[in-house]
């Protein structure tokens, strides 16, 4: 017998799904426990269907059906369950047969699957999510085939198997259709996986979004509170579903204008979403309650969870399961809450009063409320709007990662902004990333970059520098401040991509033109020379000079500086309609405007197109209550206004930015205070578009004819064979034999105990030669003295030996070496390592201290195409010492991209090659040498990205 507490019960085949409409479920192994289940979900199943699956009528199950269906080895016969609240909802089950179609045992790599679900759910989703997890088990124990036999009308069932994208055979026999499928993923079953990865994602999103009905639990009856708060923001911003509110405590019919019930089971009508704003203790009874009312998801924000200490976090967890178990979805907890402004739905489920005016093309998604609450306010202030906006909080379940899925295909949504501050699952982020990026731009700014200890947001334990190259390459554009997050935002949300580097400056005075000249400069741009209008320009004047500049050929952007008028002159929203005029008669080029001590300017770009109303500048303040109930991270406390007293938020804050006429945000001209914030936006924006464009040819892979991938496979086999499960450092022999096994030739070397076997070698190896120190401590630091180069002779070999020995150590300690010499060229550091959140890195730098000191590495995920090998060694610092700096011979770079591709080859294709270290590779002016290398192996890690769809367990 087995049951979950059995040890041979195989807990990690447990796992949550998203399922097509939005909805979870929990797929998990069928015990013997679970009879009672079974037999009530049979029951619940049509006759149409149990007749699909067993090929006759078949009412009930008998007590051997049952017995058999629920008593598994987990080997040769395995049974998966996918539950909502417990309860089956679909069964998938297979048994490993052998070439006659019998049951049979390993070696047999053949097995029968046959699936039954629920006609409630049909149509969800659930029986490809039940193949991709059964499939992934077979696998695990051998099985690399399924058979399937499917009754000509069973279509559904039919489409789940053709529809898969696993190789497969189709026949037809003795009335029935018979199917094949090979398990092996391929590059089509992985499109079809990640295809419907993405639908499900983005629908569960829309769902918290796009909700027809919303009940806040937890709403005072003063009027004071959290859910009070979360409440007033829903009525008054206009949502255009169903709202309610629910107090256990609650005597009249109404609460602050909204229908009242004591719980939630007595709305008597669906609820889609829920807020939930009471104390910890009192969230599952709250879950418990939706749950059984079928609401669609949750947003929790009540704290005391994961960041309050080790209780709070395993409430959080607990909290997650029991969601998840009722099939929904859940922001938070300690979340700030969510806005849609979408003018069919006007859903603002979250703690900031927003105004009308709010309503934009950026999409924005934070992890902290108070992050959130200063994203939000800057925004607004400077005249953008939002499509949407969730504030996670823990981040518990939904993620960064769901949001992306929502974003890429939403129409309402230009722009993605995005303050993190963990990634959670980078390899995955960064997938997700480089398709989105691919249609609009994600503009990232990460907090928790140095986690101080005991900080509730664990750290990555990538560097720094690789997590920012790779999402850069993954064409996100990263940011360091919250400030830069808006200052770029503002720029792609309201301006074309720029076609080129070139930037034109022009302005009313020549020192802002001299410094926006240096920025343009110091970030890669091509500044043209400044065109100085004089202090006396007229607004004619910046009309005429900003229309020449858009309508030239030898410019891609323009930058706009102005500065107070001397006396009395023309008025702001003269310069602004005039700057506004020029930008559409000649639209196409971005436009950024620089301003000092001009803050009537910055008003008069926004009120210039008539969409937001010159008033004072103010900024989002947090609804809060009246007096402390649930403690809401980022909700400071503070006194409800009177009734009729206007909330900050109320006003439409003045803004830094110009609309053309036309859709809010449309051609939008985004204003600066400095010149060095303008610049830094145009030149992210230019990074970008440079970006997109190279989509156009992402390069290749190429194929080596002389590589001997079966050869490799064979040796790490052989080598890992009997080995523990910690990595294992091959010895030079192995190394060199392994590597050369994919083209890259490391330089021979011989050991030198004493210098006669110094001069052996040196004879055997022919002069010059090299002779090195390999301790450890002396390894790769010819700094230190332990390299002596260009020996020619028997005398030069035994007096440098004799001075390593007199200097450094005895012999044995060093552990010397003699090397051919090669010719001189450039020494670079070659690496790959398997990173357990992001996979294979494929890493490039000079040799040498400095290098290391300013960490001037390059970056690129493995498997590189040609062109991510000739942009990585073109992007460190140190690049132009291969190029021939200061008249030096440039190096051969084509070998050098070669050698970078075929190990990413060697990495890509053997997953147990975790680690390669080539240090130094000399590049010469003709070829190049691999004097050492390191490799380390171990049994292949566990590829989460190619197996089957799961939300991360908690």
């Amino acid at each position: 017998m087995t049951t979950e507490s059995d040890p041979s019960y195989p807990a990690h085949w447990e796992a949550d799904v998203v399922l097509r409409d939005g909805g979870t479920a929990r797929i998990r192994p069928i015990t013997t426990e679970d009879a009672g289940r079974l037999v009530s979900f049979y029951e619940q199943v049509s006759d149409e269907s149990k007749y699909y699956r067993f090929f006759a009528p078949y009412p009930r199950l008998s007590d051997r059906d049952v017995h058999r269906f629920t008593h598994h080895d987990y080997v040769d016969r395995v049974g998966l369950a996918a539950t909502i609240g417990g309860e089956f909802i679909a069964t998938v089950r297979f048994d490993r047969i052998g070439p006659e179609g019998r049951p049979a045992s390993a070696p047999a790599d053949e097995a029968e699957v046959a699936f039954l679900v629920q006609d409630a759910h049909q149509g969800r989703g659930v029986a490809s999510a039940l193949l991709e997890h059964i499939g992934a088990v077979a696998r695990e124990r051998g099985i690399r085939r399924f058979a399937a036999e499917v009754l000509p009308a069973n279509s559904k069932m039919i489409k789940v198997f053709t529809d898969v994208g696993y190789q497969q055979k189709r026949s037809f026999e003795d009335g029935a259709v018979r199917l094949t499928l090979d398990l092996e993923p391929t590059a089509e079953s992985l499109a079809v996986q990640r295809a419907r990865e993405q639908r499900a994602e983005a629908r569960s999103v829309q769902r918290l979004l796009d909700p027809g009905s919303v009940a806040v639990i937890g709403v005072s009856r003063s009027g004071g509170g959290v859910g009070a708060a979360a409440l007033r923001n829903l009525r008054d911003t206009g949502f255009h579903g169903h709202l309610y509110a629910v107090n256990e405590a609650a005597s009249a019919d109404l609460l602050d204008g909204v229908r009242a019930y004591r719980t939630v089971a007595d709305i008597g009508a669906p609820v889609d979403l829920a807020v939930v704003a009471v104390p910890a203790d009192r969230v599952p009874d709250a879950v418990r309650a939706c749950g059984e009312h079928g609401v669609q998801g949750l947003v929790v924000l009540s704290a005391g969870y994961g960041e309050s200490g080790p209780a709070g976090l395993q409430r959080q967890r607990e909290l997650v399961r029991q969601v998840r178990s009722y099939g929904m979805r859940l922001i938070g907890p300690n979340a700030f809450g969510v806005i849609n402004t979408a003018p069919d739905v006007e859903l603002n489920a979250s703690l900031a009063p927003t105004p009308a005016s709010a309503r934009g093309r950026i999409g924005l998604f934070t992890q902290s409320g108070a992050i959130g609450i200063a994203l939000l306010s800057g925004l607004l202030r400077r005249g953008e709007g939002l499509s949407s906006f969730v504030s996670a909080g823990n981040r518990a379940d939904v993620s960064g990662n769901d949001i992306l899925q929502y974003w890429y295909d939403d129409d309402s949504t230009d722009v993605a902004l995005m303050y993190l501050e963990t990634l959670g699952n980078p390899r995955k982020f960064t997938r997700l990333a480089r398709r989105t990026a691919a249609v609009k731009p994600v503009v990232v700014a990460r907090g928790g970059r140095h986690t101080p200890a005991g900080h509730v947001v664990p750290g990555t334990r990538l560097p720094e520098s690789t997590v920012s190259e790779l999402l850069r390459q993954a064409g996100v554009i990263r940011v360091d401040t919250v400030t830069e997050l808006v200052d770029v935002g503002l720029l792609l949300a309201g301006q074309p991509l720029p076609a080129g580097p070139r930037v034109a400056i022009l302005g009313n005075s020549e020192s802002l033109g001299v410094l926006t000249y240096d920025a343009c400069l110091t970030r890669g741009l091509r500044p043209l020379p400044p065109l100085d209008l004089t202090t006396a320009a007229t607004p004619r004047d910046f009309r005429t000079a900003l229309a020449d500049a858009l309508a030239s050929p030898d410019c891609d952007a323009v930058v706009v500086t102005a500065i107070p008028w001397v006396g009395e002159n023309a008025p702001a929203d003269d310069l602004a309609g005039a700057l506004r005029d020029a930008v559409a008669e000649h639209p196409g080029k971005p436009v950024a405007v620089v301003h000092v001590e001009l803050g009537a300017l910055a008003e008069a770009l926004s009120t210039a197109a008539g969409t937001v109303a010159p008033r004072p500048a103010t900024a989002i303040t947090p609804t809060a209550p009246a007096a402390p109930t649930t403690p809401v991270a980022g909700a400071p406390v503070a006194q409800t206004p009177p009734p009729g007293t206007p909330r900050p938020a109320d006003t439409p804050p003045a803004a830094d930015t110009a609309t053309r006429p036309g859709t809010a945000g449309e051609g939008r001209i985004p204003a600066y205070p400095a010149a060095e914030r303008a610049v830094r936006a145009i030149a992210e924006a230019v990074r970008y578009a440079q970006w997109r464009r190279s989509l156009a040819d992402a390069g290749q892979v190429p194929e080596y004819e002389d590589i001997d991938e079966a050869g490799a496979a064979t040796q790490l086999a052989a080598l890992l064979a009997g080995a523990a499960d910690s990595p294992i450092t091959l010895d030079e022999a192995d190394a060199r034999a392994l590597l050369s096994r994919y083209g890259i030739r490391v330089l021979p070397t011989l050991p030198a105990p004493d210098a006669d076997a110094a001069v052996r070698a040196a004879r055997a190896l022919g002069y010059p030669v090299a002779l090195k120190t390999t301790a450890p401590h002396l390894r790769h630091r010819a700094d230190l003295g332990g390299v002596r180069l260009g020996l020619t002779t028997e005398t030069e070999l035994r007096r440098a030996y004799d001075e390593l020995a007199d200097a450094l150590g005895k012999p044995a300690e060093l552990l010397p070496v003699v090397q051919a010499m090669v010719p001189r060229g450039v020494d670079t550091v070659v690496r790959s390592v398997i990173d357990p959140a992001a996979g294979a890195v494929l890493s490039f730098g000079l040799a040498g201290v400095p290098s290391e000191l300013l960490g001037d590495t390059a970056h690129r995920l493995v498997p590189a195409t040609d062109r991510d090998a000739a942009a990585l060694i073109r992007s460190i610092r140190a690049a132009p010492l291969l190029f021939g700096w200061r008249g030096s011979d440039p190096v051969d770079t084509p070998a050098l991209e070669e050698l970078l591709l075929r190990l990413s080859r060697l990495v890509h294709d053997h997953p147990e090659v975790i680690g390669v270290s080539l240090e130094p590779v000399v590049v010469a002016t003709e070829g190049l040498s691999v004097l050492s290398a390191t490799v380390r192996v171990a049994r292949p890690p566990v590829r989460t990205d190619l197996g089957p769809r799961t939300l991360p367990s908690y």
